[in-house]
């Protein structure tokens, strides 16, 4: 098991892996065979970005059994999903930004991001862990009032992907099991989400195969698994969490539409 991450330090994007509070520094790209370096500094050293640069996040909708249960909706037979806008991407420690427009609540949701390690295309489900490289924490920041405003077009992407809607890291953990994995989302401290992957309609390894019949995932690409109950509305001054054990938790601050609290 490994904890990957990507960072500046010194004026220079770095890959490193985490261990003991100190960044062990690796050159080389991420997904094929980096170097370490010999060259350890501490992690308050560095300031963390987004572990990977993806060309696509793909989020889940009415993925977990409980939470289709909860708002009355069907099991889906298959994966429902969007897009999240790549200038929504936000790394960890930075603020979520609440839009200046009027647009309704705007709520959190805490979430298992899958990466992706290599070109993955129709993906035989038993095969799917080799195309994986690891999981991160995703928070899916999403304006809920917008996408059934218009009556016409329900505007997923729109409310999915406004600046700083899209914070995932710290880091990419390997080795894990994620059928034993359970989300934790935390507002100011207090457990709000807790649930098992377990629960999952489609767990990784299926939306891999799924996913990849439709579209290429790219190494670095996230798939954010979908949320449970538990989701909540975002105001100025808040700090959200999501925690996962064996990768860590994702903790950014909530701050008005000029960056205030």
């Amino acid at each position: 098991m490994a904890l990957w991450l990507r960072c500046e330090h010194a004026g220079r994007t770095r890959i490193g892996t985490l261990e003991g509070g100190a960044v062990h520094l690796h050159e080389g790209d991420l997904f094929s065979a980096p170097r370490p370096t010999g060259e350890a500094v501490p992690l308050e050293a560095v300031r963390l970005l987004t572990p990977t640069v993806p060309s696509k996040l793909i989020g889940l909708v009415n993925n977990f059994r409980e939470g289709a249960a909860k708002a009355g909706l069907p099991i889906p037979a298959e994966p429902l999903w969007f897009l999240k806008a790549p200038s929504s991407y936000l790394a960890p420690g930075a603020a979520i930004r609440l839009p200046a427009q009027e647009v309704g609540k705007v709520i959190y949701e805490g979430e298992l991001g899958v990466v992706i390690g290599r070109a993955a295309r129709d993906v035989p489900e038993g095969e799917a862990d080799t195309f994986i490289f690891g999981y991160t924490c995703v928070n899916d920041v999403t304006a809920l009032d917008l996408i059934g405003r218009d009556a016409q077009y329900p505007q997923w992407s729109r409310a999915k992907s406004f600046d700083t809607f899209g914070p995932f890291g710290p880091v990419v953990a390997t080795g894990l099991d994620p059928d034993r994995l359970t989300v934790r989302t935390l507002v100011k401290g207090k457990v709000r989400q807790e649930y098992p992957l377990s629960d999952a309609v489609f767990g990784p390894r299926q939306l891999v195969a799924h996913l990849s019949r439709q579209l290429t995932l790219l190494p670095g690409d996230v798939i954010a698994c979908g949320t449970s109950v538990g989701i909540g509305v975002l105001r100025p001054g808040l700090t959200v969490e999501v925690a996962v054990d064996g990768i860590g938790a994702l903790a950014n601050p909530v701050a008005g539409p000029e960056g205030a609290p």
